[in-house]
């Protein structure tokens, strides 16, 4: 069993000594020791931080990812958990591949301004009642009437 320190930890996985740090506190991994005052990991780390950061692109929160090791530090994945989630990610790409096909029609559009291109006109009916999502999976707030 190799032991790699926190500075190699962070230069084989890329992840941040401070990342490392936080992800003990969280729980997400454990240091087997120190060497002096630094913190000593047992080489299978990398494979838990490459878990951890296929995890954080494919959406999953830091609470969501804890719970899929066991406590001995095993992955315990819910497959089904996995499965929602990939067709949370097709719907997502279904929908930014039509806005991007709309966005690349009205900036090829023949029409005088884009406010009379008909494909813009509905990208913006799209924003403007929440069919889009911003960045990081968020909706927009619904929007109060004015009186």
């Amino acid at each position: 069993m190799r032991e790699l320190d926190i500075a190699e930890v962070a230069e084989r996985s890329g992840v941040p000594a401070s990342t490392l740090r936080y992800y003990e506190e969280k729980g997400l991994v454990a240091p087997i020791g120190r060497r002096g005052l630094r913190r000593v990991f047992d080489a299978g780390v990398l494979d838990r931080l490459a878990l951890v950061s296929l995890g954080r692109i494919a959406g999953f929160s830091l609470e969501e990812i804890t719970r899929m090791f066991a406590p001995d530090g095993r992955p315990r994945i819910d497959r089904t958990a996995l499965v929602a989630r990939a067709d949370e990610l097709d719907q997502r790409i279904r929908r930014l591949q039509s806005v991007s096909r709309g966005l690349r029609h009205a900036a090829a559009c023949k029409a005088p301004s884009h406010m009379e291109c008909p494909s813009f006109r509905r990208i913006l009916k799209a924003a403007a009642d929440g069919a889009l999502e911003r960045p990081g999976g968020k909706k927009p707030k619904a929007r109060k009437a004015r009186a």
